[in-house]
């Protein structure tokens, strides 16, 4: 059952996807429809399941869970990780790989690997200031309020 992702309550599960890449403009359009038609049909157990999604700065597609209808099951979430695996394939981008880094450089976005990220703390190239994305946040509240931060307030602050 597709919602607005607005609407989803603060408690609601998130799962934040990064992409490689910014997404161009005609990507962008066909994911969104994509997803409404993804997220309209996606169930857990022939449960509905009360989601919506957010796609941020061209990079990022956050899928949210009202989990207070039905919860997520394990294959639900396979279900989830399959829809954004053929998102990577169509569009020839990595959404899943977590040990990438993506933060600001004023209003640009970038992407980073987590060695290379690594490299620019010690070269002071980004600080305990950059500002980073925190895609380990686990609820649409987290997701609002710790999700974009400085990196001395998130996971990133072991490298500072």
């Amino acid at each position: 059952m597709l919602v607005d992702f607005r609407t989803l309550p603060d408690t609601s599960r998130v799962w934040i996807y990064q992409a490689s890449r910014t997404l161009a403009a005609n990507e962008l359009a066909e994911i969104e429809n994509g997803l409404n038609d993804f997220l309209k049909e996606w169930t857990a157990h022939g449960s509905d399941l009360k989601a919506g999604f957010d796609i941020r700065y061209k990079r990022f597609i956050v899928i949210g869970l009202d989990q207070s209808l039905n919860s997520a099951s394990g294959c639900s979430i396979d279900t989830s990780v399959h829809y954004i695996q053929s998102l990577e394939k169509k569009y020839d981008i990595d959404l899943l790989d977590k040990m990438n880094v993506s933060y600001k450089q004023g209003e640009f976005i970038a992407y980073k690997t987590l060695i290379d990220f690594k490299k620019m703390v010690k070269q002071k190239a980004v600080s305990a200031k950059t500002v980073v994305f925190n895609n380990l946040v686990a609820t649409k509240g987290e997701y609002e309020e710790f999700w974009e931060v400085p990196a001395a307030e998130s996971w990133h602050a072991r490298f500072m």
